[in-house]
């Protein structure tokens, strides 16, 4: 599909691409002549906007709790050329009491949650810096602002990267860096259908832990109202 003529073309590096909001960001930035370099665990999630859009769109297989491949891909797009906008999206939640979760489920959740967007943003601020300007957008969530049983280690990571972030913005404000919090509500994302559970201590089954526990397994996947295209949109304009 074609560049739009007179429009200045922005790149965009944009993580957890496969689908939901971060698909519709990717999808979004390109319908309006944007390069986009979208991360994915698996390549063939993007398949027919390879067709559609060609070499304006370089997929990367990423694992964000692999430090190492994190640094690789980061390293490879910035060699490509400058990036002018970064959306750290990607993300689950493990659902259960912080008692019933394991030492894997908590660290997996904080390096893909907090660690990654650290590191990507991180990464990134010298080459923005040296271009004189540039976007980091995160993608948070009202779990950011509020708390809710089940969720110990998803707030934790949602909350540490708010903080990181608004800290960062302070320091790179003057060389023309911008940092943003996006906080969505319940959008239709599949993101209760990605949930990740803990084994069940009966101990909680009948108190907030077991009722939310409940709620969610029963959520589908539609269940949220929020439109992603309305909130792609948004994070483009």
């Amino acid at each position: 599909m074609p560049v739009p003529s007179g429009k200045a073309v922005r790149h965009w590096f944009v993580t957890g691409a496969s689908g939901g909001l971060g698909r519709h960001i990717a999808e979004h930035a390109l319908r309006h002549g944007d390069r986009v370099t979208a991360t994915v665990r698996r390549a063939e999630a993007l398949d027919d906007l390879r067709e559609t859009y060609g070499d304006r769109l370089t997929v990367e297989i990423l694992d964000l709790g692999r430090q190492a491949e994190v640094e690789a891909v980061v390293g490879a797009t910035l060699r490509s050329g400058p990036v002018d906008i970064v959306v750290n999206n990607a993300g689950y939640a493990v659902v259960g009491a912080a008692e019933e979760m394991t030492v894997e489920q908590i660290r997996d959740q904080i390096e893909v949650m907090l660690l990654a967007p650290m590191l990507i943003t991180r990464a990134f601020l010298k080459p923005m810096r040296e271009q004189g300007g540039g976007r980091i957008i995160q993608i948070s969530s009202m779990g950011g602002q509020i708390a809710v049983p089940t969720h110990s280690s998803y707030h934790a990571a949602k909350w540490g990267l708010e903080g990181f972030t608004e800290s960062v913005s302070r320091e790179v404000s003057d060389f023309g860096v911008r940092l943003t919090v996006v906080e969505p509500g319940g959008t239709r994302t599949g993101f209760a259908s990605a949930l990740r559970y803990t084994t069940e201590t009966a101990a909680y089954r009948d108190n907030a832990v077991g009722r939310t526990r409940r709620l969610l397994e029963q959520a589908e996947a539609d269940s949220f109202t929020g439109d992603p295209a309305k909130i792609a949109a948004a994070v483009y304009d």
